[in-house]
């Protein structure tokens, strides 16, 4: 199984994934109408976190939602059946990563699909900030970054 990953200190802030997940998905240049979303934390220096959603193993969004829309696809990807969802909302304040959108022309939730298998927004990043890559090689490059830090501390 693979994941969307992020990398906060190769985000530039330039929100061209948010561009071209809109495009892909409603064919309009629409921030608000993006499955990912850039925030900027800490304005001096900035940091930039795309968020989006992260495929929970356990699912909050689901267990929210009254109507079971939110399902885990046979691949592995948390999909909103269209024709299930009443768009009441729950599954948004169920998620713990924030990472369910609305949008007033939207019924449905906006919340990242992986673009079935092949996200665009990691095609279109700039700096390589966002990265679809299998769950263990996640595991192994936050284990080194995190021995990478204390390496620094140490030194």
């Amino acid at each position: 199984m693979k994941a969307l990953v992020a990398w906060s200190a190769k985000c530039s802030g330039c929100r061209i994934c948010e561009l071209v997940c809109s495009v892909a998905h409603f064919k309009v240049n629409n921030p608000k109408k993006s499955a990912i979303r850039v925030m900027q934390l800490f304005p001096k220096p900035a940091v930039n976190t795309p968020i989006f959603c992260r495929q929970c193993a356990i699912l909050k969004c689901a267990e929210k939602c009254p109507t079971k829309a939110i399902t885990r696809s046979p691949d592995g990807r948390m999909v909103v059946d269209q024709t299930n969802c009443i768009g009441c909302g729950a599954c948004a304040e169920g998620c713990p990563f924030g990472a369910i959108y609305f949008h007033p022309e939207v019924k449905t939730p906006i919340k990242c699909d992986l673009c079935d298998g092949n996200p665009r927004c990691v095609q279109f990043c700039p700096t390589n900030a966002l990265e679809y890559v299998p769950k263990s090689v996640i595991a192994q490059s936050t284990r080194t970054a995190i021995a990478g830090k204390h390496r620094e501390r140490n030194v």
